[in-house]
């Protein structure tokens, strides 16, 4: 697959995150650890950028830079709200741990007073922002007037757009009550944040095209699937999913094994492997295409990495390939029948 495609799809995807403001945040200067809220910034950290030169980011490139990380102490408290507000914003999904906590040390605490304009159309961007707290519009120029679009009401981020493809803010954000937002400034966010994302976005993609069941959906929509897939990794013994369960998403193997088993009705003590799935092969759907509690329990065998679909992905993405999904049913209960295992949770 073309790599240019993996970049003119991330406009799409993050497309959700709108739009921003700059501020440049100032050089780490030390800072009271004690402190319950960051110091006054300089004057001139939210002044206009007056122009931006992004150059393209290769993925593949081991070279970030040679800058000392930017580090802006927090206290216990502040952390702890820097991690919840990140752990849904999908661009955190995609980086290490390692960078993840090079990226929390970078971000930095802005508060907000209701109608202070975040971002502006029309300017050019330098940070990107995660909200903590607060409630926040959307307005879009539209034949010269401001026109509310939306709203991110306590959580969600965005920024990101102006950042990624140097385009300047796409939209204007203004606070409607008291917030507060975590920023990260332009040079973290391209050299960790948007390079992981595009690593592992070329990962999922070439997994899926390993997919037999795959076959019968286009390029542009095994794009879509890379974007939606978030990996998951288990030691061995440990179980993925349980028989009995409610479904909320589907698996996709990206190394090492997952052992598919089933309770013998007539000893439901008694586990029987039906069949291993390898790099490339995938459980979990049918409870999905059924609507039912999972059929079948799976176990890690030794380190297993699998690429996660949610059930709202699921419905929206694999319609093409509904069918291919209910023959299998009908192939599972042929493996049951050959076990001798009765078995009537698969309809």
């Amino acid at each position: 697959m073309a790599y240019s495609s993996s970049w003119k799809r991330m406009k799409k995807v993050f497309s959700w995150g709108k739009k921003n403001r700059n501020s440049q945040p100032a050089p780490s200067t030390p800072y009271n650890d004690e402190l319950t809220s960051s110091p006054e910034p300089p004057k001139n950290r939210y002044a206009r950028r007056q122009s931006v030169c992004a150059e393209p980011l290769n993925p593949d490139s081991d070279d970030d830079g040679d800058e000392n990380p930017i580090v802006y102490p927090k206290t216990d408290e502040q952390r702890k709200r820097l991690n919840e507000a990140v752990k849904n914003i999908l661009l955190f999904k995609n980086v290490a741990v390692e960078q993840l906590n090079e990226v929390l040390d970078a971000m930095f605490e802005r508060k907000v007073q209701p109608g202070d304009h975040v971002i502006d159309q029309g300017d050019d961007g330098d940070n990107f922002y995660v909200i903590d707290k607060g409630i926040f519009d959307i307005y879009v120029k539209i034949d010269g007037n401001d026109k509310l679009v939306g709203a991110y009401n306590g959580k969600g981020s965005f920024g990101e757009l102006a950042l990624m493809y140097n385009t300047p803010r796409a939209a204007t954000i203004v606070a409607t009550s008291e917030g507060i937002l975590w920023a990260l400034d332009r040079n973290t966010f391209r050299r960790i944040l948007l390079k992981a994302a595009a690593k592992k976005r070329k990962i999922h993609e070439k997994l899926l095209e390993q997919v037999p069941m795959l076959k019968e959906v286009t390029d542009y929509e095994i794009m879509n699937l890379a974007d939606a897939l978030q990996s998951r990794t288990f030691k061995d013994g440990d179980c993925v999913i349980q028989q009995g369960d409610e479904a909320d998403c589907m698996f996709f193997v990206e190394s090492g094994v997952a052992s598919i088993r089933i309770r013998n009705q007539d000893d439901p003590t008694e586990e029987v492997e039906l069949t291993q799935c390898t790099k490339g092969g995938y459980f979990g759907e049918l409870a999905l295409v059924t609507h039912k509690p999972r059929a079948a329990s799976v176990y890690a065998v030794g380190d297993l990495i699998t690429a996660v679909l949610d059930v709202h992905a699921f419905e929206r993405l694999l319609g093409p390939c509904m069918d291919i999904m209910k023959r299998n049913i009908d192939g599972y209960e042929d493996q049951l029948k050959k076990l001798g295992i009765g078995h009537t949770e698969l309809r």
